[in-house]
């Protein structure tokens, strides 16, 4: 058998319904013996088929592989609804499954040199490049 066809157990512990956020949210115990670990999209689907949920609105994450391997325990999250879940998860989680579309902004050394480029020229009017006037 390849790696993809191993068998997989998933266990969930600790169900809460969640009302208020529109969501159940579970830890879920992945049992794979004979395999280094399983993707998250697997998961994902797997947990799909057997909340018969459709597989945009589930969120996992936090998977920790025991030692010796075999097993892993994470969190997983089934909103009731896309909305939902574009409303209450967080954006970084969106772009990983897909949902939601990075921003791309400059790298934080930059954002911190142009900040500290801004404070010299603070209360002086303003010329094109921000030349500096030292007068001595």
């Amino acid at each position: 058998m390849s790696e993809k066809e191993q068998p997989i157990t998933l266990r969930t512990r600790k169900f809460i319904r969640n009302p208020l956020l529109g969501r159940k949210q579970m830890v879920v115990d992945v049992l794979h013996p004979n395999r280094a670990n399983v993707s998250k999209d697997d998961l994902r689907s797997k947990l799909s088929e057997l909340y018969k949920a459709s597989k945009d609105t589930v969120s996992v994450f936090g998977f920790k592989t025991q030692y010796g391997g075999g097993k892993s325990t994470g969190f997983a999250l089934i909103y009731d609804s896309a909305e939902a879940m574009k409303k209450f998860e967080p954006h970084y989680r969106l772009v990983r499954i897909g949902a939601a579309t990075k921003i791309e902004k400059a790298s934080r050394q930059q954002r911190k040199q142009r900040k500290n480029r801004a404070k010299t020229v603070r209360g002086t009017a303003k010329t094109k490049g921000g030349a500096k006037d030292k007068k001595k």
